[in-house]
């Protein structure tokens, strides 16, 4: 909403076994990528309709050559077949510089740094990175003192995107991005860190937990939420002022179990209620890319036409609901085996059916095929 840059990390990625997780200053470093990012792209949208006019002139230069020479008639019949759209299949030889659209926005020089091991983001990856980089340009990378250009012919139409690109990136080299973007990250930063109870040990149940390292990454947590400096190829980056957001289930550890210190740079505690009826009724319908249209798609590539009645939706809902009340509570996950038990017959007819062959999913069918599942249920718990 706030156009700030956010990051979701899962704390389990940091509780490698053998040395307390991956570095958690990771994680500023991957928020400070969003932030280059988003910068990047709002100033890019700023420039785009000013570099859209320089556009239209340097294609010109292509055809007629420099404002100079030539008459400025010529010039003008060329513009005006140029907004026309008469010139679109005419084809043009531009020089584009080597790396452009390259994997990694062309950072040359990052390939060559994976090959030694070491982690892109590291700062010795980032020197050695440098240092083939400026070899490469004293050997010769750089023809005719411009750094890798590449003559290239093709039609107006993609030329104009190509040069617009090209364009965008020379503005953008006015733009001290780097500021910005660590700027947008110091000052309205988002880290939320899921999964939190996973690297708490309960306290009470066994003083040696498992996974060793679970403890140590609580302790790395807490300089970065308490806020410190941590180094990126960006630049330092002050965490002080970042918001940071831990979620989890608490199933087998209480909040309490955190490191007190870690508590208490966390204050605001807030509980989640399960999902209600209604709620999961939305989850099915208000998504762009909700479950029943996922359904619907998957069965139109039959060639068959299938439609879930409103009434249906909202029984799938209510025995949602009722499944997570009785067996476990599994949130929202429990809509995709409820649906899969609708379709489960569905998918496999409707290989067989004819081309635009209706099928209504109804409240009485989801019935019918979630009955066993409703009944059973109950006895579950005395089964061992």
């Amino acid at each position: 909403l706030s156009d700030a840059p956010f990051l979701k990390v899962e704390a389990t990625k940091f509780t490698e076994v053998g040395y307390h997780g991956r570095d958690v200053d990771q994680i500023v470093r991957d928020l400070m990528d969003v932030s280059m990012a988003l910068t990047k792209k709002r100033q890019m949208e700023k420039l785009r309709e000013e570099a859209k006019l320089i556009v239209e002139d340097r294609i010109l230069d292509i055809l007629v050559g420099p404002e100079f020479s030539g008459t400025k008639g010529q010039r003008e019949s060329f513009r005006g077949m140029l907004e026309e759209g008469l010139l679109e299949n005419q084809e043009l030889e531009i020089d584009v510089p080597e790396n452009l659209g390259a994997a990694g926005g062309g950072k040359d020089g990052d390939g060559a740094v994976l090959a030694f091991g070491t982690d892109s983001n590291s700062m010795s990856a980032q020197a050695i990175g440098d240092m083939l980089k400026k070899l490469g340009a004293a050997g010769g990378g750089n023809r005719g003192g411009r750094p890798g250009m590449e003559k290239k012919k093709m039609p107006i139409s993609e030329a104009r995107e190509v040069i617009l690109e090209i364009e965008i990136e020379k503005m953008l080299e006015k733009v001290d991005l780097k500021k910005e973007a660590i700027n947008a990250a110091e000052e309205s930063g988002i880290v939320f860190i899921d999964e939190i109870d996973k690297i708490c040990s309960s306290k009470d149940f066994n003083s040696k937990s498992a996974d060793a390292s679970a403890e140590g990454v609580q302790r790395d947590l807490l300089p970065l939420v308490e806020g410190t400096t941590i180094s990126t190829k960006y630049g330092n980056v002050n965490t002080d002022y970042m918001l940071f957001i831990g979620s989890g289930a608490f199933h087998a550890v209480k909040p309490s179990d955190m490191l007190p210190e870690l508590q208490g740079r966390l204050p605001i505690r807030v509980e989640l209620n399960g999902l209600t009826e209604d709620d999961l009724y939305k989850i099915l319908t208000e998504p762009e890319a909700n479950l029943v249209i996922q359904q619907i798609e998957l069965i139109k590539t039959e060639g068959v036409v299938l439609t879930f009645n409103d009434d249906a939706l909202r029984e799938i809902a209510k025995l949602a609901a009722h499944l997570n009340r009785t067996v476990e509570n599994i949130g929202a996950r429990r809509l995709h085996t409820v649906m899969e038990r609708i379709m489960e017959e569905i998918s496999f007819q409707a290989a067989e059916m004819d081309t635009a062959e209706e099928v209504t999913v109804t409240k009485e069918l989801v019935q019918e095929r979630l009955s066993h599942v409703m009944t059973t249920s109950d006895l579950s718990k005395y089964i061992l």
